[in-house]
């Protein structure tokens, strides 16, 4: 929603966030832009994102993206601010998106991947239901350093 403008962009400026936004969020409009990007995926049938509330603010975001309809399949991904880590939000959030995602779009199978270096993530990924597959070596770049990530899926079947 629009009036998440603010809590978008005092999210963007948290350490270890920047990299969860596609572009630079460093002003209201910037935020403005990013939730209207947001809403133009959902009507588009590309990509689902929802806020993830603690006591009724938005505290985060989990998206099911990459929606694929010939194979059935969708990207995972989600972040909290700082103050809502370590609550069990995005685990809660990640599960009821996959449910989501499964019940109401149909989809079979879904992905998501975190850096090696974010075990909270990894901790988020395997609580929600999504079994490790592998690591791509090298897969991420930022600031001139290569990351590997850690590559988990749930299934409609799991």
């Amino acid at each position: 929603m629009p009036d998440d403008a603010p809590i978008i962009l005092a999210a963007a400026g948290e350490p270890l966030m920047e990299r969860q936004f596609a572009a630079r969020i460093d002003s209201l409009a910037a935020a403005e832009e990013w939730i209207d990007l947001l809403t133009t995926r959902r009507h588009a049938d590309s990509a689902y994102s929802f806020a993830v509330l603690h006591e009724g603010v938005p505290a985060g975001n989990v998206t099911v993206s990459g929606v694929e309809r010939r194979h059935l399949t969708g990207w995972i991904s989600y972040w909290t601010r700082e103050e809502a880590r370590g609550r069990g939000l995005a685990t809660r959030a990640c599960r009821a998106v996959a449910e989501f995602a499964f019940a109401e779009l149909g989809l079979f199978r879904l992905e998501l991947a975190h850096r090696l270096d974010n075990p909270a993530s990894c901790r988020v990924a395997t609580a929600a239901g999504f079994l490790t597959e592998g690591v791509e070596r090298a897969r991420l770049l930022y600031d001139g350093v290569r990351y590997d990530t850690e590559t988990h899926a749930r299934l409609a079947t799991d």
